[in-house]
């Protein structure tokens, strides 16, 4: 898969990515990397990156990147058995990058660590661990 084909995909319906502002940016054999804007969509009470919203960046791109590597993706399908982060530096303002890189690769599970980093200033603002199942999707039923 492009970067383009997957932005095509991930267009076709809406999602809390669209929301949230969240663009994939780049693509590679070894990693997909998006980006977040840090505003009112994105921030907590106290005018900081919220929480969730990097989390949210996380699972979106784990997810996602875990699907370009189905052997078979009109018959399998990702989705999320468990996520954890960190929170390790707050950000008010500009943007934040997601880098999404597989730790593991299986018939059954995946595993991917996402670093988010602050656009502007490089410092590391969360580290994600997401583990995916994969699932065999249902058969279409047969035509009557």
């Amino acid at each position: 898969m492009t970067l383009e084909q997957i932005k095509h995909w991930v267009s076709t319906r809406p999602t809390l990515a669209d929301a949230l502002g969240i663009e994939l940016t780049a693509l590679t054999d070894e990693y997909l990397e998006g980006r977040m804007p840090v505003d009112g969509r994105t921030h907590q009470p106290m005018g900081l990156l919220h929480g969730g919203a990097s989390v949210a960046l996380a699972e979106t791109l784990g997810s996602i990147a875990a699907a370009t590597r189905l052997p078979d993706p009109a018959r399998q399908a990702c989705v999320g058995l468990e996520i954890n982060a960190n929170h390790l530096k707050g950000v008010r303002d500009g943007y934040v990058i997601g880098r999404a890189t597989a730790l593991h690769v299986g018939r059954s599970t995946q595993v991917w660590e996402i670093r988010i980093t602050h656009e502007q200033t490089g410092a590391l603002v969360c580290i994600s661990r997401i583990t995916m199942a994969v699932i065999d999707l249902p058969k279409p039923a047969p035509a009557a």
